[in-house]
This record gives structure tokens, C-alpha cells and sequence, in this order.
């Protein structure tokens, strides 16, 4: 696995989640991140490694090896420090109190798939972008 790529765990089955990724796919323009389920064996590990509890955690995850990981609001954040066109936002939404932040992300979080909806499997990359994908 490259250490120097950030890693962003999302939720496989959900539409919200999966729009997000394709989204950053889009925007990484300096190819920063790669990616993973939360359900696939390598974000299970990843997880598993940080003591994250994903049964009070429902949250896509930021992973920055060898420095840190961020949760909810604050990955959305991180991520978007690294996309051409969202740095000056995410720089100003970050001085917003994370408790604050975190009610509008927990809020999304609990209705998306009833908002959104659910996949039954995982999203399986295409094959240009099957590289970008740490679970495939």
C-alpha cells in the first residue's frame, strides 16, 4: 500500500457516499487520495488498526498514514483542502465548532439512505479507475 496517499474509507452501499468519491475522483486533480469500502477487508483493517468503533461511528474516514485520521465533518474538510475550487471553503467552514459541524454531518449521516438510497454491493470501480482503489 502507498504511504504517501491519503486514504479515504466511505460507505460501499450507500448512493450519498458513493456520489461523494466520484466527486472527489473528479476534483483530485494532483491524484492525493486512494480509496476503500468500509466494508472491504483492507478498510476493515485500516479501522481495526485505529481503534475506530464504526457501531458509534457513522462516518466516512480521512486516513493520513504515519500522522492522523479524521472523522465526519472533519474528513469532508480535510478532503476538500486538497480540491482545486473547495480549499478556500473548506478553510473557512473549519472555523466552525466541530460539535457544531458535526450535528448537520450526523444529521445527513442518519437519513441518507432513506434520502438517497442503498446499493445491495459495493461499487466496483471501472477499470481506468480500478488503481485508485485499495480494495479491488
Amino acid at each position: 500500500m502507498e504511504t504517501s496517499k491519503k486514504i479515504i474509507l466511505f460507505d460501499g452501499v450507500c448512493n450519498l457516499c458513493n456520489g461523494f468519491v466520484q466527486f472527489v475522483i473528479k476534483r483530485d486533480k494532483n491524484d492525493v487520495f486512494r480509496y476503500a469500502s468500509l466494508q472491504s477487508e483492507i478498510g476493515e483493517q485500516l479501522i481495526s488498526e485505529r481503534g475506530i468503533d464504526t457501531k458509534t461511528i457513522d462516518s466516512v474516514i480521512l486516513i493520513v498514514p504515519g500522522v492522523a485520521y479524521y472523522l465526519k465533518s472533519g474528513a469532508a474538510l480535510q478532503i476538500g483542502r486538497e480540491l482545486k475550487g473547495y480549499r478556500t471553503l473548506s478553510r473557512v467552514l473549519i472555523l466552525i465548532p466541530r460539535g457544531l459541524r458535526n450535528i448537520v454531518y450526523d444529521l445527513i449521516a442518519r437519513y441518507r439512505y432513506a434520502w438517497f438510497g442503498k446499493k445491495d454491493q459495493c461499487m466496483i470501480p471501472t477499470p481506468d479507475l480500478r488503481a485508485k482503489f485499495l480494495d479491488t
